[in-house]
């Protein structure tokens, strides 16, 4: 049996979660600042890691913040290396000021 993997966005938690049927499999923590969406931290269960779920965490995460409006801090090294393979993304990394 396949179970449908999902990401929403659960804003009380402060963060995207992945969930594989109704399994927790992996989460991108975050936090907002002045327009800025900043990615910390992203998780995958062991078990769950190698099918793509990062990366459509990243993906949603992303595409949610062009969509609102945000600026991104990719902290996370595995968001910056999301960005930089998905070059689509990299206007939306803050510029320091």
């Amino acid at each position: 049996m396949s179970d449908k993997l999902t990401v929403v966005d659960n804003k009380e938690r402060h963060r995207y979660e992945a969930h594989l049927g109704d399994v927790l499999a992996g989460v991108l923590t975050y936090t907002l600042e002045d327009g800025v969406l900043i990615l910390p931290h992203t998780g995958v269960e062991p078990r769950y890691e190698g099918r793509g779920i990062g990366g459509l965490l990243a993906e949603t995460a992303l595409d949610d913040a062009r969509e609102r409006g945000l600026k991104v801090a990719p902290w996370c090294p595995f968001i910056a290396a999301y960005i930089e393979k998905n070059p689509d993304y990299a206007d939306l990394v803050a510029t320091s000021a």
